[in-house]
């Protein structure tokens, strides 16, 4: 074949493409945009995962592989001034399942419904809504006893497991229930100290992060925060003196037949409260019962008014010192018991006095004579120094729900209540407003703030500075007048304590059912006093409400109980001796004080100030006067408690955890290693009785 034949052959092949390898390139062409396209689509769903929505699917695989979990902190002590505990946190189990390792979740239920006495149903509802959700922790109860924990640890099962956490203890049970208060499940303060200080108690919380397989087991774990524990606090409260207020408070309400009643006893000089009783008493261990008011937590010393009767002549004789020319010795003319006002008509119940010294007035509580004394004063100088004396304004005291009780403004004034006010009507008072003002008288004239906190983290707390509102002279000689009341008055023979003396004030007021709109006749008893009188140590105030009859009054109810409370104070604090150490005949008892009753007339049409309270607050204290019923005097029959352990040689908290592990109530003296004990191992402890521990390094 000539070569020109066989090149035009060749030149026609470049030129020509047959149709399948036209084909073979189209199909090429398109598996290209194809490839193309899906790369592009990885690349957007790449950068999408990556770029875009990185932190939602990286917040979502962290979901999944980690589980963040609490670590609750210590919540801080609460320590008396002598370092003895009164609340502390000690540990204790939770138990928690994973609903994704659990076999068969009605045995399980089962299983665990019987050891730790909760509802099976109700539990297996849980654990299969936790199953449903993949949820891989669950608790089932937090903070059990111990048995409970061993029961469920000695069955071995993998998907059962433990948390230690804190729980509050109360060491002394009842004891400064009311001033502690009590937490809640989640330790968070609901009554009392735990609750207004609760930020410091808290601490704060911190997170560890556990890492997780596909079944939300744990393989590893990490530290995230660190929990830092709560604030430690030193209370003023002195615990053998809150024993002895708390014990003599149930004495004299048993023997008075009273529904309520509080104690404080408190530094004159300082404002530290050294103690706070108040009945009824509640077990802060113990959780609020189903509908339990959460007021019974409250402090009555501080959130419940009342009208003082004769205990606040204090306050109108001491104004008078201070404004008039009048001395103890001044006349002043008591009308023969019988005081006509407009539209309302005075009696000094079945006494009829005529001319009186002031300080007989006082010692005798004539109600004519001190409304006469009030008329010299007259209502704007009684307005101040009810004022200056902190009536009508909270104490500023660290405890929940302080009412300020009510003191009229001037401008609303009626045509008697300079009357009323003089002899303790027309104004309600707290027990602790009474107590700073009887402190005033104590301290030589100068108003202090009460303070409940002595350290804070160690650290001191500030005392505030005091406010003059005395003459020191008008204190002097308002504290010789209160000691003439306990000499020859109406506390006579009821509030003098062997070995020192004593001064005070006693008063019986009407209780005003604001439901009926009457006064009762049912009273609030009270006494007001200090020992010694030169130098008092401290002072008391103490009140009972719903007491009744001759023997129900300031008194026959309320000094008894003071002078027993006063005594043990003076012991404990070790107040040198004033008086001779003397034997002498038994004093005589005044007669019943009914010139102390501060009698209720409504005739005059004036509002009724705890009616008036009840309007603007819903009046708690009314309800508390007027509907609890009369607390029998019958004691019944002592049960048998546990048995004393040998704490000696143990560590303060190993006898606190050993003694609230068979609910043992223990006192505390000194720190380091316990080395005696009252009473002794084996014993068997009776209701209201207490074991004593000593403590030295």
């Amino acid at each position: 074949m000539p070569v020109q034949e066989i090149m035009h052959r060749s030149v026609d092949k470049q030129w020509f493409c047959p149709p399948q390898s036209q084909a073979y390139s189209l199909r090429l062409t398109w598996l290209a945009i194809g490839a193309l396209l899906w790369a592009g689509l990885i690349f957007a769903k790449l950068v999408s995962l990556q770029v875009i929505h990185h932190k939602e699917y990286a917040r979502l695989a962290r979901q999944q592989q980690e589980l963040r979990v609490a670590i609750p902190a210590p919540r801080g002590p609460i320590f008396d001034r002598t370092g003895q505990p009164l609340a502390m946190s000690i540990p204790v189990e939770s138990v928690f399942v994973n609903p994704l390792r659990i076999p068969d979740m009605g045995v399980a239920s089962e299983i665990l419904a019987r050891i730790l006495r909760l509802n099976a149903g109700e539990l297996r509802n849980r654990m299969r809504w936790a199953y449903a959700h993949q949820r891989g922790f669950l608790w089932v109860k937090r903070k059990i006893p111990n048995a409970q924990a061993e029961q469920l640890r000695s069955l071995h099962l993998e998907w059962i497991d433990f948390e230690t956490e804190s729980q509050r203890h109360y060491p002394n049970g009842t004891l400064a229930a009311h001033v502690l208060g009590s937490v809640d499940h989640e330790e968070k303060g609901n009554a009392g100290i735990e609750m207004t200080l609760d930020r410091e108690l808290r601490g704060r919380e911190g997170w560890e992060m556990i890492l997780t397989d596909v079944k939300r087991r744990g393989i590893d774990s990490q530290m995230a925060t660190e929990a830092h524990a709560g604030t430690p606090l030193t209370l003023t409260i002195d615990s053998r003196i809150q024993f002895a207020a708390e014990r003599e408070l149930v004495k004299g309400i048993e023997a008075r037949h009273a529904r309520t009643g509080s104690i404080v006893v408190m530094n004159p000089y300082n404002g530290e409260i050294l103690a706070i009783a108040n009945y009824p008493a509640f077990n802060p261990n113990e959780p609020p019962k189903p509908g339990e008011d959460s007021f019974g937590r409250f402090d009555l010393a501080v959130s419940v008014p009342f009208e003082p009767g004769s205990v606040f002549k204090v306050v109108t004789l001491a104004a008078a010192l201070e404004t008039t020319n009048l001395r103890p010795d001044s006349p002043i003319n008591c009308n023969k018991g019988v005081l006509r006002l407009p539209g309302r008509v005075i009696h000094d119940s079945h006494r009829g006095y005529g001319v009186l010294p002031m300080q007989e007035v006082f010692e005798k509580s004539s109600n004519i004579g001190a409304i006469q004394i009030g008329f010299r004063v007259g209502s704007q100088n009684m307005y101040e120094y009810v004022r200056r004396f902190g009536f009508g304004s909270t104490t500023g005291l660290r405890l929940p729900a302080e009412s300020a009780g009510l003191f009229r403004r001037l401008d609303r004034w009626g045509k008697t209540s300079l009357a009323s006010i003089a002899m303790g009507q027309e104004v309600s008072t707290t027990s602790i407003q009474l107590a700073r003002a009887c402190a005033a008288i104590a301290n030589g004239g100068l108003l202090v703030k009460p303070k409940l906190i002595l350290k804070q983290g160690g650290q001191p707390t500030p005392m505030e500075s005091p406010q003059r509102i005395l003459r020191p002279q008008t204190a002097i000689t308002m504290r010789q007048m209160m000691e003439g009341v306990v000499l020859r008055g109406t506390a006579k023979g009821r509030a003098r304590i062997a070995g020192y003396t004593s001064g005070g004030k006693t008063g019986t007021a009407q209780i005003f059912d604001v439901k009926s709109h009457r006064y009762t006749h049912q009273y609030n008893a009270s006494f007001m006093g200090f020992a010694p009188v030169t130098n008092p140590a401290f002072i008391v105030v103490v009140t009972l409400n719903g007491t009744s009859g001759s023997t129900g009054m300031g008194a026959g109810a309320a000094a008894p109980v003071f002078k027993a409370v006063a005594t043990e104070a003076l012991r404990v604090l070790d107040v040198p001796r004033d008086l001779p150490d003397l034997n002498p005949e038994p004093e005589r008892e005044s007669p019943a004080d009914a010139d102390d009753l501060s009698i209720a007339d409504l005739g005059s049409g004036e509002p009724n100030v705890m009616e008036e309270l009840a309007a603007q607050q819903s009046a708690p204290g009314a309800a508390v006067y007027a509907s609890s019923d009369v607390v029998s005097a019958d004691a019944a029959p002592v049960e048998a408690g546990p048995k004393v352990p040998n704490f000696r040689g143990k560590t303060m908290r190993a006898v606190v955890e050993e003694a609230s592990a068979i609910g043992l109530p223990v006192l505390f003296d000194g720190s380091g290693i316990a080395r005696a004990q009252v009473p002794a191992p084996g014993t068997v402890l009776h209701a209201g009785e207490r074991v004593r521990v000593q403590f030295a390094r």
